[in-house]
């Protein structure tokens, strides 16, 4: 067992800290290098590199957790590889194959195990794979090469002191177009969003809720996560739609209440009519950083729909929904076949 970094993890923030390694492999020729770990933590390219010029690039999020029989586990990697495989097929970027994702992100935790935060302090080891064009590309076309990066780093929980309900607001902003990229991870999509979230913050709200960019009378996303509403009757309804980024934390509690809590799953387009008519009794965001965010509110352009479970903490069944995910991501409860990939332990 590696001895552990001397660092007060309670106490940490959900920022960036350097850790000892991280993985590198280079696209050249038509093909991926071997790949190395690498101490060197800086990247160095031309200035008139593709990622520059053009913003070809592309990410995902996923963490390493300590579980309670002191095991070193990641969350469904294989699906954020997935992801990235669509995202990279979308932005015209070669593939970094799906299996040698998945060891390259095993490869970097267990070369950062010290990292690795002890079980029942709040925090894990975010890690961050991400993909982006390298060489001198002036005219707008897709780049020559390519490198694809792994770096991790300690975070602390999403919420300190516990998940309290937060307040968005319907956004003026569309988050993607029709027919555009909304549905896969690439950095400009985040870029466009920045605004958006700081005149948010601006105006005393948590975060933007987008409606569909087409008709703008359904509900689609916030900025960085996926939307779950609760019906009185305990049904989970998710927002469908193809400009939606199809979250890997999402599509886990979709799976979890349906065959593991017995609830009734409606995924569906959901208009923003329901909750204006009082139709659900709980709301919440999901992703990979909070797993789920209670909402106690939405602002529409003056007026308030508060949700009757949930404005002072997270509601009941999103609650049994948020502890039987976490449960199975630090081992306390048996997970669905494939869904944890042993790192050390």
């Amino acid at each position: 067992m590696v001895a552990k970094k001397d660092i007060d993890w309670g106490s940490l923030g959900f920022g960036y800290i350097k850790t000892d390694k991280r993985f590198v492999s280079n696209y050249k020729n038509g093909a991926w290098d071997e790949g190395v770990l690498t101490d060197d933590a800086n990247v160095v390219m031309s200035e008139c590199a593709g990622v520059l010029q053009y913003s070809q690039s592309c990410f995902e999020g996923l963490k390493a957790y300590t579980t309670e029989d002191g095991k070193i586990v990641c969350f469904r990697p294989d699906q954020n590889a997935l992801r990235m495989k669509s995202s990279c097929e979308r932005l015209e970027m070669p593939v970094f194959p799906v299996d040698r994702w998945v060891k390259a992100v095993v490869d970097t935790v267990r070369a950062d195990e010290a990292w690795v935060p002890p079980y029942g302090s709040g925090a894990t080891l975010y890690i961050r794979p991400y993909m982006f064009g390298s060489n001198p590309v002036i005219g707008v076309k897709p780049a020559d090469e390519y490198q694809f990066r792994i770096f991790t780093t300690p975070v602390g929980p999403y919420f300190k002191g516990g998940a309290k309900p937060i307040v968005i607001r319907i956004s003026d902003f569309d988050r993607a177009a029709p027919h555009g990229t909304g549905h896969v991870k690439a950095g400009l999509n985040y870029a466009m969003s920045l605004h958006a979230i700081m005149d948010a913050h601006r105006n005393g709200f948590n975060e933007n809720l987008y409606l569909d960019p087409a008709t703008r009378t359904k509900i689609e996303e916030t900025g960085g996560a996926n939307v779950l509403f609760v019906t009185p009757d305990k049904t989970l309804v998710v927002p469908k739609s193809p400009s939606i980024l199809p979250s890997i934390t999402r599509r886990s509690i979709v799976y979890i209440a349906q065959n593991i809590l017995g609830m009734k799953v409606e995924e569906r387009e959901v208009l923003f009519d329901e909750v204006k008519k009082g139709a659900f009794a709980e709301c919440g965001l999901c992703g990979t950083a909070a797993v789920i965010s209670p909402v106690g509110k939405i602002y529409d352009h003056g007026t308030e729909y508060a949700f009757p479970s949930g404005m002072e903490e997270m509601g009941p069944v999103l609650k049994k929904l948020y502890d039987t995910l976490t449960g199975i991501q630090m081992g306390r409860l048996e997970a669905p076949e494939g869904w944890i990939q042993v790192i050390d332990g």
